[in-house]
């Protein structure tokens, strides 16, 4: 194929640390839930190609970006026990697309995303875009910066419920009704949480992907 796509790979951190059993059972559930909520943003499915990684290619940058930010929410409402560090490549893949699963398929973009995940270990930060417009990969890479230090900020094992409850409603007033706290406290809570910069961020980079190209 000539046109460049876009692979999306990801993997846990420190998986070697975790309980397997309860990994694998987590991370296949929540890309299979995502396989089927984004799939209009996926040419072929999130795929695990270890028990700890997977890989897929995406319709557009957009999508792309949207799978990722709807996969890293998911993990957070569900509670597991582990993170993600994330490539999304634009480059060229020499073999059909299989829109059935995310094997059998070569190209320097699978090539060049593997490479750049497993340099991505060395760095501190979750989420690396390599596209052909350097600039917006940039903004990208800087954006997702912003955005990790919200969601890396949270203590999902203290504050699980209590965030996914904030994400979901949406309104603290609602949070406080149905946790039966007090709206004063909610308030403040979702306030030192940062929700509404960590929904700000959501739609910034979704509007730099949609409105950037692809």
């Amino acid at each position: 194929m000539n046109a460049l796509s876009y692979v999306l790979m990801a993997d846990i951190i420190k998986s070697r640390d975790l309980n397997q059993e309860r990994l694998i059972n987590s991370f296949k559930q929540s890309v299979d839930r995502i396989n089927t909520s984004c799939k209009k943003n996926i040419q072929s499915p999130l795929t695990i190609t270890l028990g700890d990684e997977f890989q897929g290619v995406m319709t557009d940058l957009s999508g792309a970006v949207n799978t990722i930010l709807a996969l890293e929410e998911d993990m957070v409402v569900t509670a597991v026990p582990f993170k993600l560090r994330y490539v999304l490549m634009e480059g060229k893949i020499e073999t059909p697309i299989n829109s059935k699963i995310a094997y059998g398929m070569l190209g320097p973009g699978l090539t060049q995303a593997r490479e750049t995940l497993n340099n991505l270990k060395e760095t501190p930060q979750r989420f690396n875009f390599v596209l052909t417009n350097q600039e917006l990969s940039g903004i990208l890479n800087e954006a997702f910066i912003v955005y990790q230090q919200v969601v890396d900020d949270w203590n999902i094992e203290k504050d699980g419920e209590l965030i996914k409850n904030f994400l979901l409603l949406k309104d603290y007033k609602l949070v406080a009704e149905k946790l039966h706290k007090n709206r004063s406290l909610m308030w403040k809570r979702e306030k030192s949480l940062k929700v509404e910069e960590y929904e700000a961020m959501k739609k910034i980079i979704n509007y730099i992907a949609k409105t950037s190209y692809g």
